[in-house]
């Protein structure tokens, strides 16, 4: 089952991982309706949870090396990791929701970036190319190549939509029987490195770019990931995998077919 490490699914456990997926797909989607002015993180890590445990699976991150929220709630210049709170939302914010369930033992992880009301253009510009940077390194992807090509796709996607800061010390993994696996997933770096990607291997691609320095620190909290230059980021994740018809992306709720399509990728959902 194992190969260096990594670890390799069946396909009825891509399947559970699909079940799992849909869960974080669709919780997400609530809360992007639920982001408003007045709103505590607190509060939308309570509809997360209810809409988790209302779909029959179980919050990732609840308890997870004592983090105390089902989501993570990160705002403005917090990068990941930050930890739902008393903290609540104005208009201009940026937060970024990363939320992850688990179904029958497997694991499905996506975050999304939304603006709290209107947002400055440079704001809007750096929430579309983190999010494009994210699809260029999934539909990257194909069997036989190398995780890596994935990193690359990000990175050339990002620099070539501008300036922008990639986070270097945080990136995508494997994800399965447990959330954070090998392999890593790093935004930047050379194609063709790395294990190979095979029918059975799953990742969480995750770019998080910032409008300044790719340099972070850690809170006193031990979570909340801060920009040292206090510059906005933005942060977009899925949960792919490659099967022998093309690529799925198992948190995405058509399982990615509507942007594969558009960026030319064949689809490998079931």
């Amino acid at each position: 089952m194992l190969d260096r490490g990594v670890e390799i699914k069946a396909p009825e456990q891509i399947d559970a991982m699909r079940r799992a997926g849909l869960v974080v797909g669709e919780t997400l989607e609530i809360l992007r309706g639920a982001v408003r002015a007045g709103i505590s993180t607190r509060e939308l890590d309570a509809i997360a949870e209810d809409s988790i445990r209302g779909r029959g699976a179980t919050p990732s991150f609840l308890g997870y090396e004592g983090f105390t929220g089902s989501i993570c709630a990160s705002v403005n210049d917090e990068v990941v990791h930050g930890i739902p709170g008393d903290r609540v939302l104005a208009a201009g914010d940026v937060i970024s929701i990363d939320c992850g369930a688990i179904v029958d033992g497997w694991h499905g992880d996506a975050a999304i970036s939304v603006a709290v009301g209107e947002v400055p253009a440079e704001v809007t510009t750096l929430m579309e190319v983190t999010e494009g940077a994210m699809w260029r390194g999934i539909a990257a992807a194909r069997l036989g190549g190398r995780v890596t090509d994935i990193s690359h796709a990000v990175e050339g996607f990002v620099k070539r939509s501008g300036r922008y800061g990639i986070v270097e010390d945080y990136v995508g993994h494997g994800i399965g029987s447990a959330m954070h696996q090998p392999p890593n997933v790093p935004n930047f770096g050379r194609a063709g490195k790395g294990p190979k990607i095979v029918e059975g291997l799953a990742l969480a691609i995750e770019p998080m770019i910032t409008l300044g320095t790719k340099e972070t620190v850690v809170l006193d909290d031990d979570w909340t990931v801060i920009t040292t230059d206090g510059s906005y980021a933005a942060h977009f994740e899925h949960t792919m995998t490659v099967t022998s018809s093309g690529v799925w992306v198992l948190t995405a709720i058509d399982g990615g077919e509507e942007m594969l399509a558009k960026l030319g990728v064949p689809f490998g959902g079931r």
